[in-house]
């Protein structure tokens, strides 16, 4: 519990600057709280028990000090994707559904923290996490489109969707004082977005709140506003789904907690860099886990750290997790003081806040710069947008894993390989690809193979091999492996070796080893393999392999 380690050790001078830093902070998370609820397919009122639950949660289990948890842009879209087609327009199933969501991720990442595999989000890199991000940003983006005109559409995907919006748009739905609203909302937030002293968003959505209320715009104009919330505290209760749920909100469950995991470990090593202090990413996932699970148990939904309000909160001058707290305290106050302060607070203003903050997921300065040195990484980054824009965000985002497992695969699938020389000038053997000049020894193929052998590319390595005997200049009487970035090598590739020897001794031809790794050897003698070869094959450096190759001519 690494909040009580900072109470034990909080210095009195950090308190004031936590309070104000927690005050500032609420009058922010209340109207995005609502905002993502009603993006999410739940009640608004749901947006602020996410968001008191976790403040409070991740206080005591989170490592970072100022990190913001509460509902997030970047898992609407998923949430919604789940919620909106089960729950059939019935708020108290899309309530159930929505917290077992948070319960599941809870789990999930707990779960993954005990077992220290805060590691995996290390295997989407960076172009694919721009790919889904843009992909989601896009898709919530879209989502947010008829709110802000002003009229409702049934939602069956991404390109589905904005289809519908166009022929609602040109067939006249369009109710153009609610998208003025909106439209006045989203200009507001963007334009002071830069601005550290004005809280933008507070500022826009009290503006059009004053708007609706003084000119009756709701009764006058059909604007759709958020009506009355609930007063008092969230409750404890168990949310029950039926069984034909089970699996759809399994799989939401753990899109989630892969978005939301991947999101706050990247924001919190970046917090943690800024104020020079270490952050266990395994602790991460339990603190975020907690806060997800708490929040499933309290009426809420799953949620993430946000990039838009933990800067809020370090400008404000937050010092530790108190700041959260104080925020939590804050939000708890108005629905026991004033629920229905936000009653007149138009849907339009909501949407426009959720598109600012899509908006602000988008990635292009550092795709532009991938597309420039690498294009297959660039088009495996639109691959996964395309997953995201075309099939919705859950089958998405399983298209990005496995796009990342087979990147993650590919340079050892089909790995570089290289026939070595000495050219003149330079010191040791390269490339002759690279040096054409560069001097071959007679009688001998020096082949580098730069990866760990395994049972995806030991036919690929046996074929390379005996195409370079075939291809080389002199009649060949010793091939020697340059062997130093061969990490690892499995049964299967054991088994290719030995082919390998007995097909290039049939032709006279000896297979040695050159700067192989000590357990690399080991598992070669677990194989059998190092006793077949004997130890005259293996040598420290390709310069000992070339002088035995050169003594024994």
């Amino acid at each position: 519990m690494p909040g009580l380690t900072t109470l034990f050790r909080y210095q009195v001078a950090w308190l004031s600057h936590d309070v104000i830093a927690g005050l500032v902070l609420a009058t922010m998370l209340v109207p995005v709280g609502i905002a993502y609820a009603v993006a999410s397919g739940l009640p608004g009122i749901c947006g602020l028990y996410a968001t008191i639950v976790p403040l409070l949660v991740y206080a005591v289990f989170g490592p970072s000090r100022i990190l913001v948890l509460g509902p997030d842009s970047a898992l609407a879209v998923v949430i919604l994707g789940v919620v909106l087609p089960l729950s059939a327009g019935d708020p108290q199933r899309a309530i159930a559904l929505g917290a077992m969501m948070a319960l599941v991720s809870g789990t999930i990442l707990i779960l993954a923290g005990l077992a220290r595999l805060g590691f995996v989000t290390e295997l989407l890199s960076k172009p694919i996490r721009y790919g889904y991000m843009n992909g989601i940003a896009l898709t919530v983006l879209i989502s947010q489109l008829p709110k802000l005109f002003g009229f409702s559409i049934e939602s069956t995907g991404p390109l589905q969707d904005l289809l519908a919006i166009g022929r609602a748009v040109i067939a006249g739905r369009t109710n153009w004082i609610a998208l003025a609203v909106g439209l006045g909302t989203l200009a507001t937030i963007l334009m002071l977005r830069g601005n550290r002293r004005v809280p933008g968003i507070l500022v826009a959505v009290v503006g059009a709140t004053v708007l609706v209320r003084a000119f009756d715009l709701a009764e006058r104009h059909e604007v759709s506003v958020l009506g009355s919330l609930p007063q008092g505290l969230p409750r404890f209760a168990v949310p029950w789904i039926e069984i034909g749920d089970i699996v759809p909100v399994l799989i939401g469950g753990c899109a989630v907690a892969m978005v939301s995991f991947a999101d706050t470990s990247v924001l919190s090593r970046a917090y943690a860099a800024r104020t020079r202090s270490a952050v266990d990413p395994n602790q991460e996932m339990v603190g975020l886990g907690a806060a997800n699970m708490a929040t499933g148990f309290f009426q809420g939904f799953p949620i993430s750290s946000s990039s838009s309000r933990t800067p809020v909160a370090e400008a404000a001058g937050a010092r530790t997790q108190l700041t959260g707290v104080v925020g939590a305290l804050a939000i708890g106050l108005l629905l026991l003081v004033s629920p229905n302060l936000l009653q007149n607070l138009p849907t339009a203003a909501l949407a426009a806040v959720v598109i600012a903050s899509a908006v602000g997921l988008f990635e292009f300065g550092d795709l532009g710069r991938i597309y420039r040195i690498q294009r297959w990484e660039f088009c495996l980054s639109i691959a996964c947008l395309a997953g995201v824009a075309v099939f919705g965000a859950i089958p998405g985002i399983g298209l990005a894993v496995v796009i990342a497992v087979i990147e993650f695969l590919w340079d050892g699938w089909r790995p570089y390989s290289a026939i070595l020389g000495r050219p003149d000038g330079v010191e040791g053997y390269h490339d002759v690809t690279r040096y054409p000049k560069a001097r071959r020894v007679p009688g001998l193929v020096l082949f580098r193979w730069d990866a760990p052998l395994f049972f995806a590319n030991a036919e690929l390595f046996r074929g390379r091999v005996l195409a370079a005997v075939a291809e080389s200049p002199t009649p060949v009487r010793c091939v020697v492996v340059a062997a130093a970035p061969v990490t690892s090598i499995d049964v299967t590739a054991a088994d290719a070796l030995a082919d390998l020897d007995e097909t290039l001794l049939a032709q006279g031809i000896e297979l040695r080893f050159a700067e192989l790794k000590d357990p690399v050897k080991d598992k070669l003698r677990r194989f059998g393999l190092f006793d077949r070869f004997g130890e005259t094959r293996f040598f420290p450096t390709i310069d000992t392999a070339v002088l035995r190759h050169q003594e024994t001519a």
